[in-house]
């Protein structure tokens, strides 16, 4: 059987690393679902929610919050070098839900200031809390 190896690295280390027959990721362009043996790429990534569907066993995803980056797809190897990833297990999402409400809370300030700028950094700040979130919430 054909597998791939998938590896999430951050600034901080590997953040994953296991045999995979599927992924799913978002690149700007859209979502790309990935098998063993696709053609080699790399690709930009956005926030997002990525699959994996792990070789040991069949019926288990692994969910990782991922925030941006890039993907290299090359021989069957499948490396994300992201700022930041989290798997759902690690995720606190109490934490990310009070990060949530301190984008909104930027967010509003922003707006209310006029300061582009701040709007947009108050707005990554909510998607990845958002993200999170979501991720989070995928524990079994």
């Amino acid at each position: 059987m054909t597998y791939m190896t998938v590896q999430v690295v951050t600034p901080d280390g590997i953040r994953y690393d296991h045999h995979a027959n599927y992924i799913s990721i978002k690149t700007p362009d859209g979502e790309m679902g990935i098998l063993p043996d696709h053609i080699n790429l790399i690709a930009p990534l956005t926030v997002h929610e990525m699959k994996i569907r792990r070789t040991d066993d069949e019926n288990h995803v692994d969910w990782i919050a991922i925030n941006g980056g890039v993907i290299e797809v090359k021989d069957n190897h499948v490396t994300i070098v992201a700022d930041s990833a989290e798997r759902e297990r690690d995720i606190d999402v109490s934490r990310a839900e009070r990060a949530k409400i301190r984008a909104e809370r930027s967010l509003e300030k922003a707006q209310s200031n006029h300061d582009i700028d701040e709007v947009r950094r108050a707005q990554v700040a909510l998607r990845r809390a958002l993200n999170r979130i979501n991720v989070g919430n995928n524990k079994k």
